[in-house]
């Protein structure tokens, strides 16, 4: 069980985009209800950025046995950065700055790990392929399935597929993904989001959600035999819906997420209700990770007019997910020792 009161590793990103400008932000103004926070990043970076917004960067270096409420954990750039000018070698050093984070979450040294935007074109330009935070992740930590989920402005949105090609999709939503994304997602929900009985809103694939067979097959061969079969299993599973009208306030006032099928069947109605504010979580890892909702935004790094409501509400986000599945597991526990042999 991980100890909720232990630090929250923050990544920040593609040295080029506004990650580092969000530290730095960060260090002028600490959250006050996100506990300790150390800073996975180029001390010299950080400093220069600050600079430019007429700051001095003054930050602690990380000890595991300080209680600063913010430090950092220096990783060395592998060459200078500027801002909004992409360079493929610090590619190392932003995979770096991950895997570092990620060994902290596994050996019980973080609480979880929250993440700044990366740039994935220059990743794969300098020869690491890179399709997401999400998959690289899973990856790192050996898990054969994780869901990426957004949180914002009041709603929950979480992914069959993620950062696939549209021609792509259909053929990646087999019965089997189908349910174990929905075991994942039942399952983080009532483990990170405290939520009691999880009802869960899921979209059908095709427009109509297949108008009974006549505009594709997928709801009636995948989708809905998987929805039976686990609703046998005591899931509160409504659908396959519409998409078009899936996202109507009468709906989801009375459900805790919706599942897509795809990335951009779910996220534009997210983004258009909380873009800046909003959570990027990945479910189904070992640790806890969640990120902020946007990208690098090169044209604006180091130009001072950012905003940080999504990173700041990104590390609420993994602050209480922690207490969460502490508590959860603390009463799983006295359960256990309460119950007869």
């Amino acid at each position: 069980m991980s100890d909720p009161a232990l630090p929250l590793a923050i990544t920040a990103g593609e040295p080029a985009g506004i990650g580092p400008d969000l530290c730095v932000l960060l260090a002028e103004t600490p959250p006050a209800d996100c506990g300790r926070l150390v800073i996975v990043a180029d001390r010299e970076l950080l400093c220069a950025r600050a600079l430019l917004r007429g700051l001095a960067f003054v930050v602690p270096d990380y000890d595991a046995a300080s209680r600063a409420p913010l430090s950092l954990l220096h990783q060395p750039l592998g060459v200078p950065a500027l801002p909004g000018h992409l360079d493929r070698g610090n590619a190392g050093y932003v995979l770096g700055t991950l895997r570092r984070a990620v060994a902290g979450c596994t050996d019980g040294e973080f609480a979880a790990m929250v993440t700044a935007p990366v740039h994935k074109g220059i990743l794969n330009e300098a020869g690491f392929p890179f399709t997401g935070h999400t998959e690289f992740l899973a990856e790192l930590t050996d898990t054969a399935r994780v869901v990426m989920l957004l949180e914002g402005g009041g709603l929950r949105v979480a992914l069959v597929t993620t950062h696939l090609p549209l021609k792509n999709v259909a053929a990646a939503i087999t019965r089997e993904v189908l349910a174990q994304t929905l075991h994942i997602l039942h399952a983080a929900l009532r483990r990170d989001f405290a939520v009691a009985r999880p009802r869960i809103l899921v979209a059908g694939l095709n427009p109509h959600a297949g108008e009974g067979g006549h505009l594709g097959r997928e709801e009636i061969e995948v989708i809905e035999p998987v929805l039976d079969e686990l609703r046998a299993q005591g899931m509160n599973l409504v659908g396959p819906l519409p998409a078009d009208t899936l996202f109507q306030p009468k709906l989801l006032r009375q459900a805790d997420a919706v599942l897509a099928m795809y990335h951009d069947q779910g996220l534009p109605v997210l983004k258009y209700a909380s873009f800046g504010r909003g959570v990027n979580i990945t479910l189904g890892l070992p640790i806890l990770r969640t990120s902020v909702d946007h990208g690098t935004a090169l044209d604006l790094a180091g130009q001072g007019q950012i905003c940080d409501g999504s990173l700041r509400a990104a590390l609420a986000k993994a602050r209480e997910m922690a207490r969460n599945r502490a508590a959860g597991a603390l009463q799983l526990g006295r359960s256990q020792q309460e119950s007869p042999e």
